[in-house]
């Protein structure tokens, strides 16, 4: 699944969200979407999962305009997990993750035993089979964000897009979510309000200031203590962990804690 974009604007009247903005997923990688609120990461992504329709340029899917698409079949290449999973209506979790198959039925059209199946799987794999008769808006925060991936998953798509879908979750349903889509195989986009994640789990980043791609390539290569000053308006130290991995301290909490521990 390959999904890029080529000079893609986005204008609200004369306010300019994003200019020029050229990506490239590639194949079946785990892309990263950076930058500090305000930037135009939500924005972007919104453009490709087609919320919004770019001021300019294009989304190219597989090689073909994605206008050119029929809204069903993009829905069945691109799947999307967003920030919140708020469902006004009394649905269980099965129904709530029922409903990822809709792109694959005529108007209609029942569910069949096929698409139980594919959505028991689904519950499965993100850890909740047990949970499919619960209320969805009875469970935690993390509990639904994993029954709304489970939904992404069931629509069977190549590619799943992730509009910051941790940024309220606790550190541990955070990583439990990121590690579940990591190992799912497929292309994987996704804006990211924590450096430390991005640079843990995906393969290649895309830094964005001010609606404008300011750095990209690997993780180790763009979050640079000069790019973060830059772009974040911080201060921070780079941290190899000897395994070709890194994390970024920020100076402030560096200096709290020798005050703390002195």
């Amino acid at each position: 699944m390959h999904i890029a974009t080529q000079d893609l604007d986005y204008r609200i009247g004369t306010a300019e969200i994003l200019s020029g903005i050229n990506t490239d997923t590639g194949n079946k990688r785990f892309i990263g979407i950076i930058g500090p609120n305000g930037s135009g990461k939500s924005t972007l992504l919104k453009c490709i999962y087609r919320v919004l329709s770019p001021s300019g340029g294009a989304v190219m899917l597989d090689g073909k305009r994605l206008r050119e698409y029929k809204m069903k079949e993009s829905a069945k290449k691109m799947a999307v997990l967003a920030q919140h999973a708020d469902v006004a209506f009394a649905f269980t979790a099965l129904e709530i993750v029922l409903m990822g198959r809709s792109p694959h039925k005529r108007a209609l059209e029942l569910d069949n035993g096929e698409d139980h199946d594919i959505v028991q799987e689904a519950l499965r794999i993100v850890g909740m089979e047990g949970f499919a008769e619960r209320i969805f808006s009875t469970l935690s925060g993390g509990e639904r964000q994993r029954v709304m991936l489970a939904q992404a998953l069931a629509q069977q798509t190549p590619c799943l897009i992730l509009d910051e879908p941790t940024n309220h979750l606790d550190v541990k349903y955070q990583l439990e979510i990121m590690s579940i889509v990591k190992n799912l195989g497929c292309t994987i986009i996704a804006a990211i309000h924590d450096l430390n994640i991005a640079a843990m789990y995906c393969d290649m980043l895309y830094v964005l200031n001010k609606g404008k791609v300011v750095a990209e390539g690997l993780p180790a290569e763009v979050l640079t203590p000069e790019l973060i000053r830059e772009v974040y308006e911080v201060d921070a130290r780079i941290i190899n962990d000897g395994a070709g991995g890194i994390y970024i301290v920020y100076k402030q909490m560096e200096e709290r804690n020798r005050k703390e521990a002195s």
